[in-house]
């Protein structure tokens, strides 16, 4: 066994591994057969909706992740996730929208919206888009570019605390508003929809969506252990110190503002990719993605979870998620009533969130 073959099974113990077997069995196995192998009037049956619900919780798993690493390791705390998510969603909605080809309402190469504000061409950043290879690298490259230069300034200026908070939530509600203007060749309001193909495969036909949640769920477990990599490692104990006490951290010689880039680009570009993976089982990517209420939300699924988990962080995600779910359906009136009071009650009786909850009571034992 190689050095980092024995890394990696060392990063968690048996029933770890065994958890994200059972995890694995379930979403490239049991589920896809449920709903491709089972007939739709049997109680086994997995409909396209449950099957959406689980791609899209587990989308937002991995965004979940990719705040822990920075704010429940490094004490980062953003506000402005939600753009990154967004961005990686629009870059691959750019290739979908090109794979309608002239299937559109008016027989166009252009998306419609683009025939209705009458534009006879794409705008040079579009160009490219309609290969899949260059659309995985804008995902990648469209946030960490990003992530990179705004990192670089403000880490340099030691922008910290709720200060870079608030800057971070600027920087998504200003590109909010300027994805909302219909000028600039993204769709305006109704953002990027109706999409038919990815790869030559139809969207609408069961197996590409089994295909497509299966491949959420790969990356999922990816991301986990990436993330897992990250924080066990030395670099990991780095990020904790700088967490815990930068100014100590600095004085025994480290650069923080290397190791704090560092892990918010690689967040960023989580994020892009559980945003990438979200749009063709969604259908949809619009502005209201940018939303600073929707990064709000990450912060409060990473809290709910457990900072400083991952696990517990994944988990929130789910949890919070199937409580709106639930609860836009039965109250919706009172949704945001509720996520408020969950906000505050973990906050003030749950600092390490249900993971934590779930650790006292298993030590107890």
């Amino acid at each position: 066994m190689g050095p980092l073959t024995s890394r990696l099974a060392g990063l968690y113990g048996r029933r770890g591994w065994i958890a994200m077997g059972v995890f694995a069995a379930i979403v490239f196995v049991v589920i896809p057969l449920l709903r491709l192998a089972v007939p739709p009037d049997h109680p086994l049956h997995v409909s396209d909706y449950y099957l959406l619900l689980l791609g899209k919780f587990m989308c937002y798993a991995m965004v979940a992740l990719a705040m822990d690493l920075i704010w429940g390791y490094a004490g980062i705390l953003s506000l402005g996730h939600g753009l990154f998510f967004a961005l990686g969603g629009y870059s691959m909605g750019m290739y979908l929208m090109r794979a309608i080809g002239t299937e559109g309402q008016y027989g166009s190469h252009l998306p419609d919206y683009m025939v209705f504000l009458d534009w006879k061409e794409f705008p040079w950043y579009w160009a490219g888009s309609e290969y899949f290879a260059l659309a995985v690298l804008k995902v990648l490259l469209v946030p960490g570019l990003l992530a990179f230069v705004f990192g670089w300034f403000a880490f340099r200026s030691r922008i910290k605390g709720v200060y870079f908070s608030i800057i971070t939530q600027a920087l998504t509600f200003a590109f909010m508003l300027l994805f909302f203007r219909n000028d600039t060749g993204f769709g305006g309001n109704n953002g990027f929809t109706d999409f038919k193909r990815i790869l030559g495969f139809s969207l609408a036909e069961p197996g590409t969506k089994a295909a497509l949640m299966a491949i959420t769920g790969l990356f999922l477990l990816l991301a986990l252990l990436a993330c897992r990599y990250i924080v066990v490692s030395k670099f990991g104990r780095v990020l904790a110190a700088i967490r815990d006490a930068e100014s100590r951290t600095m004085f025994c010689g480290y650069n923080t503002r290397h190791y704090k880039l560092f892990v918010w680009v690689f967040s960023a570009v989580l994020c892009g990719i559980a945003g990438a993976l979200y749009v063709p089982q969604v259908g949809i990517i619009n502005p209201g993605e940018m939303s600073p209420a929707n990064s709000i939300e990450i912060a409060i699924w990473t809290a709910v979870g457990g900072r400083g988990t991952l696990i517990g962080a994944a988990a929130g995600a789910g949890i919070v998620n199937g409580a709106k779910s639930w609860f836009t359906m039965a109250f919706p009136e009172f949704w945001l009533y509720f996520l408020g009071a969950l906000f505050i009650v973990v906050t003030l009786y749950l600092p390490r969130g249900l993971a934590g909850l779930f650790a006292r009571r298993r030590d107890a034992a």
